[in-house]
């Protein structure tokens, strides 16, 4: 099942030289292709967002630029038989010293620059972010202080195997407001956490999946992101949907890779959870085909609430896993089974 969107497959400028949207930059890609310089100041967002899963544990780094202000965080969760969860979020008024480039940080392209962030020694509610290029995938590093004044250290590389696709893609609001996103799923990762002197190994059944995003957007917004990657049916399977804020754009941000290879659904996919318990199964469905047949169940809801006026959030992040079945272009169903990943309702104004 092909979509209708069309396909960019050469490199193309995000922008024109006064900073609105270039006609030529709406699109998808199967490889990051835009070059996302913005030029002007306001309402600019830039962010790198990796998230590493294992079977038992979750880490997810975050480096932002808002114009006004920054955020990096580190966030750990460990489940299971016990739960345990940790974030340090280190705000940066104006940003200062926080510059995302305008290609992904810490590709393994040539002129994908690395991205640092925070003082080599952090202490109190500061971290150290790092994210490099390192052979043919992406190394992982952060450091804070964790619960009780534990160190957190993290160490991860994950890996960009060799043909192995993604979904880049333009939302166009209009001329003025537009989101550029390179979600990448099923990535392999390995690497360690370190709390304290507890060492946790990430090895097989670890995956990396990334969040780059770079746009202009309105003062409010809300959306659904879902994505999870992992072995199932005996293949490699990467899940990537969005909802609500690509209605009327003619854009989506919904994908499925099996085995690298991307599926791209031009189909708003029809989200129903529950408001009132985030926690209750989750339904993703492509109406009137059998493309995308899905229930995500949670067990645990990481749920923020910010309002810091100009930065007004609501998010809940639940983690999970994905059942059902997903159909590839060429046709071949493929059962999913207990995917591992996310699903996440999300409220901003920023």
């Amino acid at each position: 099942m092909s979509t209708h969107e069309r396909e960019i497959t050469v490199p193309v400028d995000l922008c024109r030289p006064d900073g609105t949207l270039a006609p030529a930059a709406v699109g998808w890609s199967r490889r990051p292709l835009h070059r996302c310089r913005i030029p002007g100041w306001g309402r600019t967002k830039r962010w790198e967002y990796w998230c590493v899963t294992t079977p038992t544990h979750v880490v997810a780094l975050t480096v932002s630029d808002l114009d006004y202000l920054a955020l990096n965080s580190i966030y750990v969760l460990e489940f299971g038989s016990a739960v345990r969860e940790f974030e340090r979020t280190a705000i940066v008024p104006g940003g200062f010293g926080v510059r995302l480039p305008d290609t992904i940080a810490g590709a393994p392209d040539p002129g994908s620059p690395p991205l640092v962030v925070g003082p080599p020694r952090p202490a109190g509610g500061r971290v150290r972010i790092e994210i490099r290029p390192e052979g043919s995938g992406t190394r992982l590093r952060a450091r804070c202080r964790g619960p009780r004044g534990l160190p957190v250290e993290v160490d991860l590389l994950v890996a960009m195997p060799a043909g192995h696709e993604t979904l880049s893609v333009v939302v166009p609001w209009d001329e003025r407001r537009f989101q550029y996103t390179s979600k990448h799923t099923a990535r392999p990762a390995s690497g360690t956490v370190r709390i304290g002197r507890e060492v946790l190994e990430f090895c097989d059944g670890a995956w990396g999946t990334l969040d780059h995003g770079r746009g202009r957007w309105p003062r409010s917004v809300a959306w659904n992101w879902g994505a999870a990657s992992g072995r199932t049916d005996g293949r490699t399977v990467g899940l990537q949907f969005g909802g609500r804020w690509t209605r009327g754009t003619g854009t989506t941000e919904n994908a499925v890779c099996v085995d690298g290879r991307i599926s791209k659904i031009g189909q708003e996919l029809e989200w129903r959870w529950s408001r009132a318990d985030h926690l209750a199964p989750w339904s993703i469905r492509s109406p009137g085909t059998a493309q995308v047949d899905l229930v995500f169940t949670p067990f645990h809801n990481r749920s923020a609430r910010t309002d810091i006026g100009l930065l007004a959030n609501r998010t809940d992040q639940c983690f999970g896993h994905y059942t059902g079945s997903i159909r590839t272009d060429d046709g071949e169903l493929i059962a999913v089974d207990r995917l591992l990943g996310w699903a996440e309702d999300v409220r901003m104004r920023w």
